[in-house]
């Protein structure tokens, strides 16, 4: 089995301000230490030699969790990241979409 990583997310973008998803933080830490625990199961289920089925589907709940916290992030950035930064300047809005457009290309990817 080959495995692949995720690029380092070390990139530092300037942002002035909270970031879009500042209001809903505590919702997204929530969903994600979930996911993290639906992910501890899984490794559970091959530790347990659970039946490939079932783990797939496992690892299909947690693939659309994980998704759909994208998409709350996407809809966040853009409502408040890029919508400031085009509020700044042409120029800033339209690094922040090349930005946004670039993330969404990511994600579609993988």
């Amino acid at each position: 089995m080959t495995e692949t990583t995720a690029p380092a997310a070390t990139a530092v973008h300037d942002h002035d301000g909270p970031h879009g998803y500042a209001s809903d933080k505590e919702a997204y830490l929530k969903r994600m230490r979930r996911i993290e625990g639906q992910v501890r199961g899984i490794a559970r289920m091959i530790d347990e030699d659970v039946y490939c089925i079932d783990i797939l589907t496992q690892v299909s709940a947690v693939t659309k969790a994980l998704q759909a916290v994208s998409i709350g992030l996407v809809e966040d950035h853009l409502g408040h990241c890029v919508v400031d930064a085009a509020r700044a300047s042409e120029a800033e809005g339209a690094a922040k979409v090349k930005e946004a457009a670039d993330a969404i290309g990511r994600l579609v990817r993988s």
